[in-house]
């Protein structure tokens, strides 16, 4: 498949337009994801309006990529703690049979 050939979407960010190759499938993933992206950016834009665009990207990339890690790491601390309740669980159940 040729460059040309290859499905596009196009998103807007900050009043610029971007076209990005897409497959047809993931197009509303995409499109979702450019909405949130251009409202960080546009959050960032309000507050420091002497930012380049560019600065304005990258500071919303380390903020979106700091709200991921934080979600990972709570996930990740849920999956203990159900581990945990799982184990506590299988003990309680377990010393019940013995009985």
């Amino acid at each position: 498949m040729t460059d040309a050939s290859r499905p596009t979407s196009e998103i807007t960010l900050l009043g610029r337009s971007y076209v990005i190759a897409c497959p047809p499938e993931e197009q509303e993933a995409l499109l979702r994801s450019a909405r949130y992206l251009d409202r960080a950016m546009h959050g960032i834009h309000a507050q420091a309006k002497t930012l380049g665009n560019e600065k304005i990207a990258v500071m919303a990339a380390l903020n979106i990529a700091h709200e991921l890690l934080q979600l990972l790491d709570e996930r990740k601390d849920q999956e203990q703690g159900l581990s945990q309740l799982h184990a506590r669980l299988e003990r309680a159940l377990g010393s019940g049979e013995d009985k």
